[in-house]
This record gives structure tokens, sequence and C-alpha cells, in this order.
């Protein structure tokens, strides 16, 4: 009897994980599937790259804003309405675009994506330390990762092929179909881990003041920040990925797993070494690692590309690699760091947490990238001094947490 109840509570945990990765997928589903479509849609709408580039950042901008909302709002709801009506809007925002018939059109609809997008990673990472602890928050959420992270790398793979084979509206079409099979996935499977006697009342001032206090909490924001920064030395060349792989790589447009595999393989790699040095690492020391191997990684980078004019293609796959590796090594432990920080606004913790990153990758995506996508060089550079900035802030964040204690 005891055997039968751990195989149930075993295929209710990886149930649970393989949900929260898929709905969690939405957001990335919804940035790297169509950028395989980059150059038809500026070809069809008469549009200039950088014009094609604000699909993202009318994207990404309302993801880090309704972050904010999203979060608190589980915690006075519960997890499972919010994730529901999330999934749902974005299905019908998907559909929108596409059936676009004009470029405002298409950047309307991505706005009203970006609106929803962001519920299963904010809300899931909730759901996550609701039922777990310690160690075991940490497995858990290393395996989500783990799992989320194939997103990124199948995306434009899928987006490749549908785009040839179908056209660039048809993109849209399959994440309207996603979004549809999340949400009866969700309405079947998905529990309400956050009870009623737990939720505070919905008060859009006390929600308000709950959001600044986090925001004021020196800690919090310098993590917050250090682990956007971070990211952002592997977004900068994920960003760039249409002129990584067809301009400086000379690849097509079914190719763009030759950049978003190594950026998997790193992200992988790191989430099974997390869950391994869950309980025997301290937060501090996992995190110190994963800065310093970002770091180390985009130096190699900026270097190779400094002193080779075309520097071999796996040498710049590993090094990508690598920072993906370092990037990923360091983001669970400061995602619950902070978590805990606010044990009682979980939710709105992790709101705040994600419109910050959020709101840095906007800033990569719809402007530091177009600027720097000239040469892999300026990627490099680029890459460089945003693991060193994120290195620096832990850093203070260090001393400040420090100073609290003594």
């Amino acid at each position: 009897m005891a055997e039968h109840i751990t195989t149930q509570a075993v295929t209710r945990y990886w149930k649970l994980a393989a949900l929260l990765a898929a709905i969690s997928m939405v957001s990335p589903f919804s940035i790297d599937t169509f950028f395989p479509s980059f150059h038809a849609i500026a070809a069809d709408f008469g549009l200039s790259k950088w014009a094609v580039q604000q699909t993202l950042t009318v994207y990404m901008l309302p993801l880090s804003m309704m972050s904010l909302v999203q979060g608190p709002v589980s915690d006075a709801l519960g997890r499972r309405p919010v994730i529901l009506t999330g999934l749902c809007v974005y299905t019908l925002a998907s559909v929108g675009c596409t059936f676009a018939p004009n470029f405002t059109t298409l950047l309307i609809f991505r706005a009203l994506q970006g609106v929803s997008a962001g519920v299963g990673m904010i809300v899931g990472r909730a759901v996550i330390r609701d039922l777990f602890e310690g160690a075991q928050a940490q497995k858990l959420l290393s395996l989500v990762t783990m799992l989320f992270a194939f997103a990124p790398a199948v995306a434009p793979v899928i987006g490749g092929w549908i785009h040839v084979t179908l056209g660039w509206h048809a993109v849209f079409g399959f994440m309207a179909l996603f979004g549809l099979s999340l949400v009866v996935g969700s309405y079947l499977t998905l529990p309400e881990t956050h009870p009623k006697e737990k939720r505070p009342h919905l008060h859009v001032g006390n929600l308000a003041r709950t959001a600044w206090s986090i925001v004021r909490h020196r800690e919090f924001l310098l993590l917050a920040v250090a682990m956007g920064a971070n990211f952002a030395a592997l977004m900068s060349f994920v960003a760039a990925a249409p002129s990584v792989v067809v301009d400086h790589w000379h690849l097509g447009e079914t190719q763009f797993a030759n950049l978003f595999i190594p950026v998997i393989g790193g992200l992988i790699t790191a989430a099974l070494a997390s869950g391994r040095m869950a309980g025997r690492f301290t937060y501090a020391q996992q995190s110190r690692l994963g800065f310093m191997l970002a770091l180390s990684g985009s130096a190699v980078m900026t270097l190779l590309c400094a002193l080779v004019d075309s520097p071999p293609l796996l040498v710049q796959q590993s090094n990508i690699a690598f920072i993906a590796f370092g990037v990923q090594l360091a983001g669970p432990t400061l995602s619950l760091r902070m978590l805990d920080l606010f044990p009682l606004a979980r939710g709105s913790a992790a709101s705040v947490q994600s419109c910050v990153s959020i709101a840095i990758s906007a800033l990569v995506f719809g402007f530091i990238s177009p600027i720097l996508s000239g040469s892999m060089l300026s990627l490099a550079e680029g890459s460089f001094l945003s693991a060193l900035v994120g290195f620096g802030l832990w850093r203070l964040s260090q001393h400040s947490a420090q100073r609290q204690l003594t």
C-alpha cells in the first residue's frame, strides 16, 4: 500500500512539473516561434528590420507590466482561476494575430498576447512554493525549468517548418492551438494550491502597497536586477537570433536550431546540476558559481570574436552554451531567495521579480539588440557587460544581507 501511495505521489509530482513547464512555455513560444518569419513579415508589410523587432517590444512591455498584477491577484483569488483566464485571453489574442490584415492589427494583438502570456511563468512559481519548501522547492523549480527549457529550442524549429510550408500567419495559428490545448489541460488537471483562508482581500491599494514594499526592499531589488542583467548576457544572442543565424552564420530559415540547441543544452544541463546541488550548496554558493561561469563564458566569447574574424561555428555555439549554463545555474537559487524574503506575499514577490526581468529583456529585445546585431563581436561585448553588471549587483546584495544580519 505504501509503495502504491508513493507511486501515486511520484506520478502527481511529474504531472504537475510537466503542466507547469508547459504553461510556462507560452511566453518563450510567443517570442521564438516566429523568429524565422521576421524577413517575410518585413517583406509583406514593407517594414525595416527595426520595425519588425517592435513586435517583440509591444509584446514584452505589457508582459512586464501585467506581471505586477497577475501574482498579487493570484494571492487574492487563487492560482487556478488566474492561470485559466490568462490562457484563454492568450488563445484569443493568438487567433487575432493569425488573421491580422495589417501591421498595426498585428501589433495590437501581440500586445494582448503580452498581457496574458506570462501568467503560467509567474503564478507557476508561486504554485511550487505553495506546495514545497527548501531543497524540494529548488528541485521542482529546476525540473520545471529543465522541461520548460525545451521551448526556445523547439519553438523556432517548429516555426521555421510551419513558415516554409504554410506561411507566417500559420505560425500564429500554431500558437492559438497551443494555447487552447493548455486551457483544456489546465482546466482538467491544475490543482488549487492557495486555500481561501490564506488569501488576502482583493484591494488595489493594499496590493499596490505590498508591491511598493517589495520594490523598496534593497536586497530584493538588487537580486532582481542582478538576475535580469545576468539573463541579458544570454538574451543578447537570443534577441538577435534572426541576425545571428541568417546574417552572421549564413544559415537558412529552418536552421535556427543551430543557435537554440546550444542555448537549451546549457539551460537543461544547468537545471540538472541545480537539482543535484540542492541541499548540498547554499543559495549564495550556487548563485556565485552561476554568475562567475556566465561572466567567464561571455569574456571568452568577446575575446574570440575580437581576435578571429569568423570563429568556427562550433566554438561559438560552445561558448553560448557555456553562458546559458551559468545563467541558469544562478536562476533557481536567486528566485527562491527573493520569494523567501516575502513568505506571506510570494505571488506579489514573483510578480515584481518577473516585471524587473521582463523589463530588462524588453530593453534588450527592442533597443539594445538591434544596435548590437551588426556583428558577433558587438553582441559578445554586450553579453559580457550584462554579466559583469549582474555579478556586481549580486555582490552588493550580499553585502546588504550581511548588514541586515549584523
